[in-house]
């Protein structure tokens, strides 16, 4: 089982397409390049959509068994990651039992910078954010916050949703935990968020779309390039990149003159990809 994370905007998503880059693709190239590849040797935990950057995602690959018994993890690691993409990076791995599910995770946990969406506020109402993430917690039917697929249950346990702080203790987005979530499940309760402290919307508008799913209810869905998948927790992968706590002291404050937004965005995204590598690095580094 292997921890590896990617920035987002380099792939198109994380599931294989045709003529395009995909991260499982991407992987699969990597193990085909080595001569580890067979049909079948490769499941990833979590799918993300084009664009969302991930920490930590974890896949079980199973690898010839001559590698298993004479290489060991370190020259694993770095055997495919001198075939994979600048964009990726496989940082840990655990031997598991072949059996071993990838997907059959605990929980999962993303991190979105809010402050990246345009219609932040100057100044943002912090006990109003906090009540907000607290509409989501427990157990609710998210049709009208996602992009409800055929024959999925859209009844889903919120275990945590705050808001998350810089080192600095500027209010910058929100983390939210669970066992799993549905398509664009993060962003659209990022929307949300976003659209009550900037007033586009009003709570009352937040507790009837989750209280009445009944009733159609679109509030909008954030931008992906503030999310973060950050740490997925596994019962077997003997807590691989749990500890960490994001390093935001890169982060920069959205500007006040909204004609510079989009100059200041292009530096907001480098700098969640600077946290990205860091995270890497020093787990690297520990190896």
């Amino acid at each position: 089982m292997v921890a590896f994370g990617y920035h987002g905007e380099a792939f198109h998503g994380s599931q294989i397409q045709p003529n395009v880059s995909t991260v499982q693709g991407e992987i699969e190239y990597a193990l085909r390049k080595i001569t580890w590849w067979e049909d079948g040797c490769l499941e990833m935990s979590s799918r993300t959509d084009a664009g969302v950057n991930v920490r930590m995602n974890l896949a079980c690959i199973d690898i010839p068994q001559k590698v298993y018994d004479n290489v060991p993890k370190s020259t694993i690691i770095r055997v495919l990651n001198n075939k994979l993409s600048p964009s990726m990076s496989i940082w840990d791995l655990r031997f598991v039992n072949s059996m071993v599910r990838s997907r059959g995770a605990i929980s999962r946990t993303y991190l979105f910078r809010t402050e990246m969406s345009e219609e932040w506020p100057e100044i943002v109402d912090e006990d109003l954010f906090g009540d907000v993430c607290d509409l989501f917690v427990g157990n609710h039917n998210f049709t009208n916050f996602c992009r409800l697929e055929k024959d999925i249950n859209p009844n889903r346990t919120i275990d945590n949703c705050e808001p998350w702080y810089s080192d600095k203790g500027r209010l910058v987005g929100f983390s939210i935990k669970s066992e799993a979530f549905l398509w664009n499940q993060v962003r659209r309760i990022a929307s949300a968020l976003t659209g009550v402290v900037s007033g586009r919307i009003n709570i009352e508008e937040v507790k009837s779309a989750l209280n009445s799913p009944e009733i159609s209810s679109d509030l909008g869905r954030n931008q992906s390039h503030g999310l973060i998948l950050w740490k997925i927790e596994h019962k077997d992968s003997d807590g691989m990149g749990l500890d960490s706590i994001a390093e935001t002291s890169s982060f920069t404050v959205q500007p006040q003159d909204k004609t510079r937004y989009k100059r200041w965005l292009s530096m907001a995204k480098l700098e969640m990809g600077l946290l990205l590598e860091r995270e890497w690095l020093i787990s690297l580094n520990s190896i």
